[in-house]
């Protein structure tokens, strides 16, 4: 695409009070049946619609079909007992009920295509779409199965690469692989983490990208980051080994954060999805705050390399709260692109 700057979100909108409870992070559905697939297709649509109409250059589905971004995916999939659960520490931060893996885990069949035809019927702007990173996979899950998270995130690495190679054939432009638990296993990302990314985006000639975050506003993520002191430095052990690595664009967050910017020289060359809306926050940005955050990148991204993006997923938030927050992305973004172009 030929806009400088142009503007995505990561992952979710609010879904519809009609489809899922508002304001509620992986709200049960409302709808069942033949009710639940229009419902969802009504609310993608209704996504598009309010990221057109606030300007966004890239567009995705808003995370409207799906109900949470992980397990949706799993779901599936065979090999995984959803109703034997365990409880265990997700991100070394909060415990949860998660499905158990009881055998060998494949996949019969697509699980995101038709949604992506969808979305690509409705515009034709470049549409991206969101996949779970394999480690981010392994640790939503109890494996009673393999016994090794790293073999178990090869296993999925080669079937999110079949999944990835069908949506890029249904047209998405952009894979975004959400690998949050790069933030925390600092050792197996080293070891086999971003190995295992790169198969998952082996052979895809879309964009890929790499989404790692501190996580949704909740309180557990919250409390996590009060602990993390001043400068926030976890992304100078993925970037390195990124900025090597085939994934073309890594997605993180800046806006409230205390992510110094100057790490960004770690991964100078990729492509960088910078998140300049704070989602942990009811307060919306102005475009000037926006502008500002996108300004102070600058001076360690090439201009043709920014996306400007949000900080993570917006479900939790007020429909009218997410609303203004993609306005002021938009005019942020808009204002940076003024400046540069007066400059030239």
């Amino acid at each position: 695409m030929n806009t400088l700057i142009p503007t995505a979100l990561v992952g979710s909108l609010p879904k519809p009070s009609w489809l899922a409870q508002p304001e509620t992070l992986w709200s049960p559905w409302k709808l069942e049946g033949d009710a639940l697939t229009e419902g969802k297709q009504d609310a993608l649509r209704v996504a598009v619609q309010e990221q057109q109409r606030r300007g966004l250059d890239i567009i995705s589905d808003g995370e409207q079909t799906r109900q949470h971004f992980v397990t949706t995916f799993i779901e599936h999939l065979d090999g995984v007992d959803f109703d034997r659960r365990e409880t265990v520490r997700i991100r070394d931060r909060y415990d949860a009920s998660v499905p158990t893996v009881v055998g060998a885990v494949s996949r019969q069949k697509p699980v995101f295509v038709d949604d992506v035809k969808y979305l690509r019927q409705q515009t034709d702007q470049p549409i991206k779409w969101a996949l779970p990173g394999p480690m981010t996979m392994i640790d939503t899950l109890a494996d009673r199965h393999y016994k090794s998270r790293e073999k178990l995130a090869w296993e999925f690495a080669t079937i999110l690469n079949q999944e990835a190679r069908e949506l890029e054939a249904a047209g998405a432009d952009i894979i975004q692989f959400d690998e949050p638990a790069f933030n925390v296993f600092f050792d197996e990302l080293q070891d086999w983490g971003v190995a295992t990314l790169e198969r998952a985006a082996e052979g895809l000639r879309a964009e890929t990208v790499v989404h790692i975050c501190y996580g949704y506003g909740i309180k557990a993520n919250t409390d996590w980051k009060a602990t993390l002191g001043a400068e926030w430095r976890q992304y100078e052990a993925s970037f390195p080994l990124l900025q090597q690595s085939t994934i073309d664009g890594v997605s993180l967050e800046s806006r409230n954060s205390h992510v110094p910017l100057d790490i960004l020289e770690l991964i100078r060359g990729k492509k960088v999805m910078l998140g300049a809306i704070d989602v942990a926050s009811d307060t919306i940005e102005t475009p000037e705050q926006v502008a500002e955050t996108l300004r102070d990148a600058l001076e360690f991204v090439d201009a043709d390399k920014l996306i400007a993006s949000t900080n993570c997923g917006m479900a939790p938030l007020a429909r009218d709260v997410a609303r203004g927050k993609m306005s002021a992305l938009s005019a942020g973004a808009a204002l940076v692109r003024e400046e540069l172009s007066v400059r030239v």
